[in-house]
């Protein structure tokens, strides 16, 4: 009912089934990790129901799309939302975007940063890797793109409307409803990907 009555203003959410289903799973009360066949349908069936009230489904279309006020809602990931409410602030329009995790809690996503064993020069990968995980770069990085990092030390040298925002560093209580998925067995992913497809397609 919600996504329907907010539908003529715009809703989009990203493409991206295996983040978007486990949310799903969560949100229905069902183990985000779960690999059960009927766990999948019951997700397809919720999904199935929102679809006519999804304008698209796009990974980063809906970062300019949101600071423009063409969509007004969108589940994205939070750093590109926050992005958008940066454009959307420096914008003539000055629209305001709220960024929320949702009560039941949410997937969430580590970024990181490897040497393949193979690579040509293993000296300087590391050298980079350890020029980004100083706290003055890292936090740089924090503030420019709206993500946190694992740095403690970076946080007074970040933008404070960065550091102090409970949607990039949630609090305790949120951080303890927030869930990661690694199960990245090859047929559970076909099977999600070809339920994706029903869904984004409507068929």
């Amino acid at each position: 009912d919600v996504v329907k009555k907010l539908s003529d203003c715009g809703v989009a959410m990203i493409d991206a089934p295996a983040e978007v289903i486990p949310m799903a799973m969560n949100y229905l009360h069902i183990d985000p990790k779960s690999t059960s066949p009927d766990d999948l349908a019951k997700v397809e069936d919720l999904m199935g129901k929102v679809r006519p009230y999804i304008r698209y489904f796009h990974s980063s279309k809906y970062i300019n799309d949101l600071a423009n006020g063409d969509i007004c809602v969108v589940l994205g990931w939070s750093g590109d939302i926050l992005q958008a409410r940066t454009r959307a602030a420096e914008s003539v329009k000055k629209l305001e975007i709220a960024y929320s995790i949702p009560r039941e809690g949410t997937l969430i996503n580590f970024d990181t940063m490897v040497v393949p064993k193979d690579a040509p020069h293993p000296d300087n990968a590391q050298a980079w890797i350890n020029f980004n995980l100083r706290p003055d770069i890292a936090a740089a990085n924090s503030s420019y793109v709206s993500y946190a990092n694992a740095i403690p030390e970076s946080l007074p040298l970040m933008d404070k409307a960065i550091a102090s925002d409970p949607g990039v560093f949630p609090p305790d209580a949120v951080k303890a409803k927030l869930f990661v998925v690694d199960n990245n067995d090859p047929k559970l992913l076909r099977s999600q990907n070809r339920m994706w497809t029903r869904i984004v397609t409507g068929q």
